[in-house]
């Protein structure tokens, strides 16, 4: 008996030793099953919107994210896509955010990337950190500090944050509170956050332009639609499991011009390529729409974006899914409006409703368009300019959307 009992004695010491000793580095990716719970969309940073001073290299970043799912692992990514050199990563940490730029500082954990502390992301390309055991809860806000050595004088981040950012001179990395900071509402270099998610985790990836990305939308509120639609998706106990990547970029457009890539262009990177991605929502078109300068220019533009959804429609369908259609918001009283461009959103409204192509719809237009005159959006739900929902307006298309759809 006394043999039995120390064995057993044994075999759970082992057990707890394993645990203590727990290195999430060590697993492969094919290990683990990595769904994203926040993203965003890269692009160049025009001037305007750079870092202001006293800059990124040699000094420290701390910004601001919300999540979508929660996880107990997790990994970081890095773009450094739009830069012409060399981004060098001193030190990079993540902890729990409380207030503007304050962290709870025992939370902080510093990443590894291939088992060392710094790294380097060479032009055009991207990095992960090593996994990571964190203590990642559903919905919260989550710091992520980088103290940089020289970066790229072509930055890769993503302006339209509608969240403040903080820089201080030198190595920071110590301080909980960036209090004394040189503030910024854009993101730079940071891309993306994936946790080990349980077995039937998955996400949905929604590509659009400012209206996804947010415009109009209070800062540090994070009340986009898509935020009301992971708040709502969290409550669900059939679909807590599943994260939201916003991929909005304000000023896109699906074809050419615009700001940063078109969406044809960056569907596979900002769409395809993000691992647990179950179903997709695009949300683009309005910015083509607004571009057309002529009249006898309207339907070819109408049948060119419907052939870029069948386009994209068909890479998700390869990939085994689900793609659901928005219909492009009413914009008439905006600087966008004239007759030609109403039947072109006509056009296309009418496709994505009826054609039979998408998986699904969610008839935005629908919801925010004012009942006594359907081309124009409801007063109290833009943003002053009757093409940008305010929050109530963003508030009203979270809430619209069905979730059955994710179910």
């Amino acid at each position: 008996m006394l043999k039995a009992i120390t064995k057993i004695l044994a075999v759970l010491l082992t057990v707890v030793a394993l645990q203590g000793c727990f290195n999430p580095s060590s697993l492969s990716n094919k290990e683990l099953n990595w769904v994203g719970t926040w993203s965003t969309a890269p692009q160049l940073v025009e001037p305007h919107n750079m870092p202001p001073e006293p800059g990124l290299s040699s000094n420290t970043l701390r910004q601001i994210v919300r999540v979508s799912i929660g996880g107990d692992i997790v990994r970081l990514h890095f773009s450094n896509i739009f830069g012409t050199s060399p981004v060098e990563i001193k030190t990079a940490a993540i902890a729990k955010s409380t207030n503007k730029g304050l962290i709870e500082i025992e939370s902080q954990e510093v990443l590894k990337f291939n088992n060392k502390n710094d790294a380097v992301i060479a032009p055009g390309e991207e990095l992960f950190s090593d996994p990571i055991k964190f203590d990642l809860q559903p919905g919260s806000l989550l710091a992520i500090t980088i103290h940089f050595g020289n970066t790229s004088h072509d930055i890769t981040g993503h302006p339209g944050s509608r969240t403040t950012s903080y820089i201080l001179s030198g190595n920071q990395m110590s301080s909980h509170d960036f209090a004394s900071s040189i503030e910024t509402d854009h993101w730079y270099i940071i891309n993306g956050i994936e946790v080990n998610a349980q077995e039937h985790s998955s996400a949905i990836a929604v590509l659009g332009n400012s209206i996804t990305d947010g415009r109009g939308s209070g800062t540090n509120k994070q009340n986009r639609w898509t935020d009301i639609l992971s708040e709502r998706l969290l409550q669900d106990e059939e679909t807590k499991n599943i994260g939201v990547l916003n991929m909005g970029i304000g000023g896109n457009c699906v074809l050419r011009g615009g700001l940063g890539p078109t969406g044809v262009d960056r569907f596979d990177r900002d769409i395809l390529s993000r691992n647990g991605v179950r179903w997709v929502i695009i949300l683009e078109g309005i910015n083509d729409i607004g571009a057309i300068e002529k009249a006898e220019d309207a339907e070819k533009t109408s049948h060119e974006l419907i052939a870029a959804y069948k386009e994209m429609i068909a890479k998700a369908h390869e990939q085994g899914l689900f793609v659901y259609g928005a219909t492009i918001l009413p914009f008439a009283k905006s600087f966008y409006d004239n007759d030609f461009r109403q039947a072109a959103r006509d056009i296309v409204n009418d496709w994505i409703r009826n054609s039979g192509y998408f998986d699904g719809v969610i008839d935005f237009d629908r919801i925010m368009r004012n009942p006594e005159d359907t081309v124009v959006i409801q007063t109290d739900l833009h943003d002053g300019d009757f093409l940008h929902p305010n929050e109530l307006g963003y508030k009203t298309m979270g809430e619209y959307i069905d979730l059955n759809l994710f179910k």
